[in-house]
């Protein structure tokens, strides 16, 4: 079994990742930190454990425990209308939108997709542009959203960065004072991270901060990016791997830190709390809670875990609240996936081989293996096998391709599924020590180059 740091090396290498940042949690506290990679490939400067980093959406629970914070101390309800704090009117199906439907993404409406928008045309990246300079500018993005609705309130799951937005503005509301300072004087300041804080012209001073990049499929390496500037209460903080070690050491030690309590522990489990199924299934169970998403599928343990991806950033944390034991992952560009390498870590943590017991992994490795080119009886057909993302690409010598998905993939045999001429067909393959074979419609298929 590879070491964590191997692991994430060879993942950098495959796909040109700068630099990933780390932090290992047990017994409730910070047991291991590290960084590897560069924060700036021009420059030719190292990662480091206080490098800043975006941490995106794992913003959105620190937006879910300043609402909580604010609802124990009685100064809003969970069950307020959104409109009683924000000038937006919002009836999907005719109903009122509570601050809870915004907190668990079940307003009724789906992802209006106001970030993406915005990140394509802050990085100048093409599509879209949503010039949304300050928060108070979804107001009028809203405007006729109604048309879009697809549920009532709290019937179903809809990621909403536009919901976590109004969030911070009924923060901002109710406390008389920016959003930030409500993170700043209930988490940051009383956990220590002093190399948080929000993605303002400010940050572009510190001389510890991560250059973005983004992948560049045509070139092959990572191209400079620009930090993502303005994001607000649904993604815009960025902070350190040692930094988010306190933060991931005191959701496990249920909101206390160094003895002190910083957020109390029912505002802990009701985040935690997991209300409506996601659509993302990596482990099978997900649900979302107020900002957080809950599994209790992770090697029999309950899992507890947020991600963040501003394209240029992504970044993940996940802990096991009963083992006491967290990892956050940080890294200054999007070629593989953060949250496969804290599982990775959290996994090994746990003494268990990650790229057996986790399908994922699993899948990720027996695919590489099927890549390469199989020929049939004396040569007469060929065929290539490529990995892409999830599924299989299927090439024929005259240039036909085929789609295979995944339906059953284990060390020696696997299984997809694909349409060919209108009609679904499965496609094998037996993976035996020395020789891989393909069962491609009426052919059987040896492979005899690797890719």
């Amino acid at each position: 079994m590879k070491s964590l740091e191997s692991f994430i090396l060879d993942k950098m290498a495959a796909t040109k990742l700068p630099s990933v940042a780390f932090a290992i949690v047990k017994g409730g506290e910070a047991a291991y930190i590290n960084a590897l990679g560069f924060r700036d490939l021009e420059r030719g400067l190292p990662a480091t454990p206080a490098t800043i980093y975006g941490i995106g959406s794992i913003t959105k629970s620190f937006t879910a425990l300043c609402i909580l914070k604010l609802a124990e101390e009685g100064r809003l309800s969970l069950d307020d209308e959104v409109e009683k704090y924000v000038p937006v009117k919002l009836r999907p199906r005719g109903e009122t939108v509570r601050i809870r439907h915004l907190l668990t993404h079940t307003s009724g409406l789906p992802a209006l997709g106001y970030a993406e928008a915005y990140i394509d045309g802050l990085l100048c990246a093409g599509g879209a542009w949503m010039p949304a300079a300050k928060p108070q500018d979804i107001i009028p993005f809203l405007e006729g959203s109604d048309e879009w609705t697809v549920a009532k309130p709290g019937e179903r799951f809809f990621y909403l960065n536009e919901g976590y937005v109004l969030l911070g503005m009924v923060v901002e509301k109710v406390t008389g004072s920016p959003y930030w300072d409500c993170v700043k004087n209930n988490i940051l300041k009383p956990l220590g991270m002093t190399r948080t804080r929000p993605a303002t012209e400010e940050v572009l001073k510190d001389a510890d901060v991560a250059k973005p990049y983004y992948p560049d499929p045509e070139r092959g390496v990572p191209t400079p990016g620009r930090i993502p500037l303005g994001i607000t209460s649904d993604g815009g903080l960025m902070s350190s791997a040692a930094d988010m070690a306190k933060y991931v050491s005191m959701l496990i030690n249920r909101g206390v830190y160094n003895g002190v309590e910083i957020i109390s522990r029912r505002a802990i489990e009701e985040a935690e709390k997991g209300r409506v199924d996601t659509p993302w299934k990596l482990l099978g169970d997900e649900k979302y809670g107020y900002g957080l998403v809950t599994s209790t599928n992770f090697l029999g343990r309950r899992l507890v875990a947020h991600g963040g991806n501003v394209l240029v950033y992504t970044a993940y944390m996940a802990y096991l609240p009963e083992e006491k034991l967290g990892v956050a992952i940080l890294a200054n560009s999007s070629g593989y996936p953060t949250s496969y390498i804290a599982l990775y870590a959290l996994a090994q943590a746990l003494g268990r081989d990650p790229e057996r017991e986790l399908p994922f992994l699993l899948r990720e490795k027996v695919m590489k293996k099927l890549e390469g080119t199989y020929r049939g009886y004396r040569g007469t057909v060929t065929y290539t096998v490529k990995a892409k993302g999830d599924y299989l690409i299927v090439r024929g010598r005259w240039g036909e391709e085929l789609y295979l998905l995944p339906e059953e993939v284990g060390e020696n045999y696997a299984k997809f599924q694909t349409y060919t001429r209108g009609y679904k067909t499965a496609v094998e393959f037996h993976i035996e020590k020395d020789k891989v074979k393909m069962l491609l419609e009426r052919y059987l298929l040896v492979k005899t180059e690797a890719a």
